[in-house]
């Protein structure tokens, strides 16, 4: 029986890890081709424009000559940093001023948007779409705005405005918050002597498929909350698979929800009025031989009589996934499951409560990797009887090792007896062969959980530690290819190799899992036990990979857990470290 224990104990560990490493490929690199994408006409029915193709250009030109080329309106935000183009009034050239493209400070600053003409154009624009056969004259995406105010801030919003000449005057009051949220407030004025209908639209435009991940736990592309369901279709998936010469279009029809783009860390999310229903669309075209993608949505026309004004009210995210400013943005809006846009997976119920007691643990402790050891204490508690009972029974399975050797010396050739021996042994005193995998089994869903966290919170990028870790969401950087931090480079790239850049904390992981194994049974079996010292070098290895935060989590539990081990087999009467002294009687724990 102690034998299949063993057995479900590896099986259940190497599941874990080696599962990892296969499912989750290298990051696919991002397009680096220098198309340029236009918007088409409005399709029939008075849609949102998709994109329409545009022939390829040699080398596109540089993002800051692009932005000169047409006049604007700089926005300048605790947050944020960039500008408005009056040339079509879109929000193209968006830079977070908080984050570092790596984990130097003196590494460039987070690009978001940036313009049409760039080598990777990502924007976002709104305006309005008139009903079939109207000759209603329209903003274009190349209609020169006139701008009222500026600079766009937290405390000054600006106003663009644009005469068709025929009596209807168009115009965008644009607001900014503190954070990440824009207030696009679009408003029509009939000065003329006729009624007309019009649909206002808003639309996110992404042209070229960014340096993705590919990671199954991970969704990066296109995604939305319809009807309060969350909708997510991945940039290499379904909308490029159905692709066959012809643009791919994902129709929706919402009352409240939102939709959008997002990478793993960035968001860029159009808000329609919550109380209104809209026609939601996901676009996928291959303009110029290159993958653009479109999310819009199209709120119903609406008619504005001679000396009339509608107005519409939307919103857009365009910034860093930070999950409190998210669920502040819910609840004082009313934006359906918005918090959604960070991808905690299918055991959210799990994965955002332990997130939620990292991010509070780091606001009393001052630091994200204090939190996991924090963490990690009460989690213990939290299962100490579950715990508990299971290392007694351990401890109970190692006091009768010597009774089931001579169990079997006495029955080895008859399985079947010995079995019934053993179990009626097990019986008898109260033990159970099971028990050793209680410890690993409770593990299991907070170590899915804490690496979920890890790998898709924002909060975790590039959060130190104390001494060589500066970033708990990437492994250790330390490796006996750079003398453990002595010298002043980081491991190279050894692609599968990558397993022998073991850094300390791999390391002292590897020595506490040897150290515990100690305290736990050991097999009868010479190929058994030989195996079971191979697994803390084996765990070594694959957790080499690992982000450094759930490698100290890992080290850390060992810790406690050899502590509370150690003190049951005390109370047992179970000499530790295997040794044969005198045993004192058991006390009750």
């Amino acid at each position: 029986m102690e034998q299949r224990n063993l057995l479900l104990a590896i099986v259940l560990s190497l599941a874990i890890l080696i599962g990892f490493q296969f499912i989750f490929p290298p990051a696919t690199p991002p397009q680096q081709t220098s198309e340029t994408t236009t918007e088409g006409a409005p399709a029939p029915g008075g849609s949102v424009p998709s994109p329409g193709g545009a022939p390829g250009v040699p080398a596109a030109p540089a993002r800051a000559e692009v932005i000169g080329a047409s006049p604007r309106i700089s926005i300048e935000t605790p947050r944020l940093s960039g500008s408005i183009a009056l040339r079509g009034a879109r929000l193209d050239d968006l830079i977070l001023t908080e984050y570092r493209e790596t984990i130097d400070p003196q590494s460039p600053p987070v690009t978001l948007l940036s313009p049409e003409g760039s080598a990777n154009p990502y924007f976002s624009r709104f305006g309005w779409a008139a009903k079939p056969g109207s000759s209603i004259v329209l903003p274009k995406a190349d209609t020169l705005w006139t701008a009222e105010g500026g600079p766009l801030t937290q405390n000054s919003p600006v106003t663009l405005s644009w005469d068709n000449g025929e009596g209807l005057l168009f115009e965008q009051v644009i607001a900014v918050d503190d954070d990440y949220l824009f207030t696009v407030t679009q408003r029509v004025v009939n000065n003329g002597a006729q009624a007309a209908d019009v649909a206002p639209f808003g639309l996110i435009s992404r042209t070229g498929t960014p340096e993705i991940l590919g990671f199954y736990i991970l969704h990066e592309g296109p995604l939305g909350v319809f009807n309060g369901t969350l909708e997510e279709y991945d940039y290499d998936g379904d909308l490029q698979d159905n692709y066959q010469g012809q643009e791919v279009v994902i129709d929706k029809s919402t009352t409240g929800g939102w939709l959008g783009i997002t990478d793993k860390y960035w968001l860029a999310a159009l808000v329609p009025d919550q109380s209104a229903e809209v026609k939601a669309r996901f676009v996928y075209n291959q303009p110029g031989g290159r993958d653009h993608y479109q999310s819009d949505f199209l709120y119903t026309a609406a008619t504005v009589a001679p000396g009339a004004s509608v107005e519409t009210t939307s919103r857009l995210f365009a910034g860093a996934k930070v999950v409190p400013t998210l669920q502040r943005y819910e609840e004082t809006y009313g934006i359906t499951n918005f918090d959604l846009a960070v991808d905690f997976g299918w055991f959210y119920f799990l994965t955002k409560p332990i997130f939620l007691a990292l991010h509070w643990l780091n606001a009393q402790l001052g630091n994200f990797g204090l939190a996991i050891l924090g963490l990690t204490v009460a989690i213990k508690l939290l299962f100490f009887p579950l715990a508990n009972k299971s290392y007694k029974s351990m401890a109970k399975m190692r006091k009768l090792q010597p009774k089931m050797m001579e169990l079997r010396e006495r029955y080895g050739e008859d399985k079947q007896r010995l079995n019934q021996e053993m179990m009626g042994l097990y019986k008898k005193e109260g033990a159970n062969p099971l028990s050793g995998c209680l410890p690993i089994l409770i593990q299991i869903p907070v170590f899915f959980a804490l690496y979920k966290v890890m790998f898709v919170t924002i909060e975790m990028r590039h959060a130190p530690f104390y001494g060589w870790i500066r970033d708990l969401s990437a492994p250790d950087p330390t490796s006996i290819l750079n003398g453990f931090g002595l010298f002043p480079w980081g491991p190279p790239e050894l692609g599968l190799l990558n397993i022998l850049n073991i850094g300390v904390w791999p390391l002292a992981m590897g020595i506490s899992m040897f150290l515990q194994q100690k305290l736990n049974p050991q097999p009868p079996d010479p190929v058994q036990a030989k195996v079971f010292l191979m697994m803390p070098v084996i765990f070594t290895f694959l957790l080499a990979t690992f982000p450094a935060g759930l490698v100290i989590y890992w080290t850390w539990n060992n810790v406690l857990s050899m502590a509370q081990q150690a003190f049951i087999m005390k109370r047992q009467g179970v000499p530790i470290g295997g040794g044969s002294g005198k045993k004192t009687p058991p006390k009750e724990v």
